[in-house]
Order: structure tokens, then C-alpha cells, then sequence
């Protein structure tokens, strides 16, 4: 499993999305690094990281998360953990597993609670004998679909890091997305819950509220920030306010 380290401070170690990497942080990592010594994972099975035991699914690639911070970290170190789509699940079924040693637990856009999502439109698909330009711009109306509320935040680099991203995954987490796995998982976890949503995150439809309300369920201190008019990939279609809010709620 492969860590990528900066800044000095306490530790607080970030989960990325499905089909991603580290680079999924790209963009806050600057400022959230002033703050904290961050320690930036790449989930197994994608970025750099190797894949994880079979059977391919989120808990054993917890799993290999929680062996990895019990390495990394002495046990009386008390973590921050925040996660995003995804990684949001690792870092609850990890959190679920290491008890008092995760200080608080922040969910970014997270899906696997047991709810239906609104239907979306179809992903583009890449063909044999694509030019260049045809790839990126499937990549750039993916990014659309799935990740951003608005097509001019998408830049050359988002479409680059997706590039990247999709071809070094190898881990498919979409399947999980439908089930409750997060939603039970929570019920295990004893940090203090903390959440970030886009408003226009497509994740959240046809409630936010909703998935709120699950979040609650067994954390009636959830403490909620709401990034007005972001898409899925919120810390990087509005990264000023994403800081913002996630260093308030590391405060309260």
C-alpha cells in the first residue's frame, strides 16, 4: 500500500474516491497541509497501490488499511480520517475496526448507505482508433456526468489526473456504491462523524437529506458542511471552500 506524506502537525489521512488516486486531493493539499501532517493514501487496488486479498471487496480492502495504519502509527496516536465517495467506505469500515484511535471521522460525497440514487446519464466509452482529442473529450464528459456541477470548472489537468486515474484502476468499487455497507459500518464507529456535500452533487440525488438522516442514525453529533453549487468531486471544483469548511469542522 503506497503513502504519500506532507506537512508536520497531527496526523490526518485521506481516503480518494473509486476509480482514483491520491490526486483526488491535488488541489487542497497545499492548505490542508499547513494544518496537518497529511497522510494521503492510495486505496488498494488503485493509483499505485497493489491489490487486496480476494475476495475483491471493501472490507478486505479495509482490511489491508487497517494493517497498514497499525504499522504506520503507534497506538496511542489518535488519527483524523476523512474519505470521499469511496474512500468514504474504507474509512468507515476502517474506522468501524480501529476503535478510539480515530479521533473523527469526515464523509466527503459518500454513497454505500443503503439508499437509491437518482438515474444519471450514460458514461462515454472509449473506442479502439480514438484520436487523442475523441479520448479527452470522453474523459472531460465523464467528469461532467458523474463528478462536476459545472462543465467550465472542468480543466486540462482534472482531465488529465482522470486519464491517469482510470487507467491505473483495477479495483471496481461501483458495484458497491448500491449497498449498505457504510450505513452498518457506521454503527461500529466511535469517532466523531463529520460530513462535507456539494449541493449539486449528483451522488446525493434525490436527497441529500436523506443520506443525512442515515449519517445521523447512529451519530446524532454529525456535524454537516454544505458547499453551495459543487458537483461530486467538491475538493476540487470549489477547493477554497472545501478548506474552509473542512478545517471548521476539524475545530469543532
Amino acid at each position: 500500500m503506497v503513502w504519500r506524506v506532507w506537512g508536520a502537525g497531527d496526523p490526518l489521512v485521506l481516503f480518494h474516491g473509486g476509480s482514483g488516486s491520491w490526486t483526488h486531493w491535488i488541489r487542497v493539499i497545499p492548505e490542508l497541509c499547513k494544518h496537518y501532517e497529511l497522510w494521503v493514501a492510495d486505496i488498494p487496488g488503485l493509483g499505485d497501490s497493489a491489490m487486496p486479498p480476494k475476495p475483491w471487496v471493501p472490507q478486505s480492502t479495509a482490511d489491508v488499511v487497517v494493517a497498514s495504519l497499525e504499522q504506520l502509527f503507534a497506538k496511542e496516536v489518535k488519527l483524523r480520517m476523512a474519505g470521499f465517495s469511496f474512500g468514504g467506505q474504507i474509512a468507515g469500515l476502517a474506522a468501524a475496526a480501529l476503535g478510539d484511535r480515530i479521533r473523527s471521522l469526515t464523509l466527503i460525497g459518500v454513497a454505500a448507505l443503503g439508499l437509491a440514487t437518482a438515474p444519471r446519464p450514460p458514461f462515454a466509452k472509449r473506442r479502439a482508433g480514438m484520436s487523442a482529442g475523441e479520448v479527452a473529450a470522453a474523459f472531460r464528459q465523464n467528469l461532467e456526468v458523474l463528478m462536476f456541477a459545472e462543465p467550465a470548472n472542468i480543466d486540462a489537468l482534472a482531465i488529465h489526473l482522470q486519464a491517469q486515474n482510470i487507467a491505473r484502476a483495477r479495483f471496481r468499487s461501483r458495484p458497491f456504491a448500491g449497498t449498505d455497507t457504510l450505513a452498518r459500518a457506521l454503527e461500529r464507529v466511535t469517532a466523531r462523524l463529520k460530513t462535507i456535500w456539494g449541493t449539486r452533487d449528483i451522488v446525493a440525488r434525490p436527497s441529500l437529506e436523506a443520506r443525512l438522516d442515515v449519517l445521523r442514525r447512529h451519530h446524532p453529533e454529525l456535524k454537516v458542511r454544505l458547499i453551495e453549487g459543487a458537483g461530486h468531486w467538491v475538493m476540487y471544483e470549489a477547493a477554497a471552500e472545501f478548506n474552509a469548511a473542512f478545517l471548521a469542522l476539524q475545530r469543532s
